[in-house]
């Protein structure tokens, strides 16, 4: 019989800090006006708009609004079909306007705190620029465009004392805190293996130019939408969606799902850094993340012991019945009756001393590999403390789940659990993939000085300048 782990100084922390979590979350309805907390929207089309009006049914004020494309106008947003009078300035008609963040944080004085939603190359200024006015912050995952912008993040909210939150939604849901539990209490004795897949890319990757230059339509701040980053034209292939496979803007597939896809196993196994990344790739380019991609991380152990390889494959689709860049046949083949099943129902598998778990963190009708894994092994208590509204993927629309967990933390000061200390790191790590992809060549790792011990060519990929006027340490 395994013994089970005892918890880590980090969880021992964490799980400090949120005991008493749901007892001090109160409904929307009763709060007292007066006691609201002020969000200044920064991002509010498309992911921005799912954030914005998820805080305001937490119970949250919206003051202030900022996008680079005036919401009134339906050229700029993907969603085309937007009713007259049913825009976010028209939802929110007391809050101020704003085409720059900076501004915004700079002289909205009654601001508590901050939604990022913005494309990934302004997580970074956006979310820095907030907590060194005291403001909190929910940002949108990977809370950075670049490695050492992830760890700066997390020292300065720690420096800072704000509440953070990374938008990996699931993090609050039911199946990743309880199939963390299980794993720690030892379901699968020691994971030596995780394999985690996604579809995506979703929108082009692998181009080989940057697209024709395009007038910008009306009404979009094109120079503020590009920010930190290097110049580039105005082009609809670039925004507002397609900027995700572009490694100037965007971290490609893995950026858009490593957080949420590589979340459970990296907090069940309690990781930390991995000592080498090596990568295999289809159609990457100088400037686009590639058309698929594998990415081997090696981590020297784990919270249950022993070394962990954990593989990521992006990609992943059906083309004439076979599934493009997936885990290894003999992981799963002998345990569905089709590659649907497994590819389409699950997103990660995990491989332990006892066997194998197929996980989706939007569902809780896993696969143990044997079954009696699964029915045999003794329910582990209730260890992780519950969000409401967190019940299934912790999407949260309805104001509960990761949006409740964080605006309780501002009242409470209890940490929402996808803090920076936490997310900051994992983001770390999931970037560490795409230094590989670009690099095209296996990555000794030095984390605690951000330094890719056998490529010093790296050095402007860890920690990437910015457009002048942009600059900010």
């Amino acid at each position: 019989m395994m013994t089970r782990p005892q918890p880590s100084r980090r969880d021992f922390l964490r799980a400090s800090a949120v005991a008493t979590l749901g007892f001090h979350i109160l409904p929307a309805s009763a709060r007292g006006a007066n006691e609201r907390i002020q969000i200044g929207a920064i991002g509010v089309s498309g992911k921005g708009q799912v954030d914005t009006m998820a805080v305001s049914a937490g119970g949250a004020e919206i003051v202030a609004l900022c996008d680079v494309a005036n919401p009134r106008n339906p050229e700029l947003s993907r969603k085309k079909k937007t009713k007259a009078g049913d825009t976010m300035l028209d939802r929110f008609p007391a809050a101020k306007f704003f085409t720059d963040y900076r501004e915004m944080i700079a002289t909205m004085n009654g601001i508590d705190a901050v939604t990022v939603s913005t494309p990934d190359h302004h997580h970074f200024h956006a979310s820095m620029l907030a907590m060194r006015k005291g403001k909190h912050v929910y940002c949108q995952k990977p809370i950075s465009h670049s490695i050492w912008e992830a760890r700066r993040l997390a020292e300065v909210a720690v420096q800072t004392k704000v509440q953070t939150q990374m938008g990996n939604q699931a993090h609050a849901g039911e199946p990743i805190r309880r199939a963390v539990e299980l794993i720690r209490a030892g379901v699968l004795g020691r994971v030596t293996e995780v394999h985690a897949w996604t579809n995506r890319p979703i929108w082009p990757q692998g181009m080989k130019e940057w697209p024709k230059a395009e007038p910008a339509p009306k009404g979009l701040d094109w120079n503020q939408w590009i920010g930190p980053a290097p110049f580039h034209d105005y082009s609809p292939a670039i925004a507002p969606f397609n900027w995700r496979g572009y490694w100037d803007f965007g971290a490609g597939a893995l950026g858009d799902m490593g957080c949420h896809i590589m979340d459970m196993p990296y907090w069940a196994l309690d990781l930390t850094a991995p000592t080498s990344v090596d990568s295999w790739h289809e159609g990457g380019t100088a400037i686009a993340a590639p058309n698929r991609s594998t990415i081997t991380y090696q981590f020297p152990t784990s919270i249950l012991g022993g070394p962990v390889k954990f593989m990521w494959y992006d990609g992943v689709i059906a083309k004439e019945g076979v599934y493009l860049n997936a885990p290894p046949e003999a992981l799963w083949k002998n345990d569905f009756p089709t590659a649907d099943h497994v590819f389409r129902r699950f997103d990660l598998m995990l491989v332990g001393e006892k066997g194998r778990m197929f996980f989706g963190r939007s569902r809780q009708d896993w696969v143990f590999k044997p079954d009696a894994l699964g029915t045999n092994f003794p329910a582990p208590p209730k260890t992780i403390a519950r969000v409401p509204g967190g019940t299934q993927d912790g999407k949260g629309e309805d104001g509960g789940g990761p949006y409740v967990e964080w605006l309780s933390a501002i009242k409470t000061g209890t940490p929402a659990l996808s803090n920076f200390a936490s997310s900051g790191p994992f983001s770390e790590t999931v970037l560490l993939g795409n230094l590989a992809l670009r690099l095209g060549k296996r990555v000794e790792w030095d984390a605690k000085n951000l330094v890719a011990k056998n490529a010093p060519e790296a050095a402007p990929l860890i920690r990437r300048a910015y457009r002048k006027g942009w600059e900010l340490a």
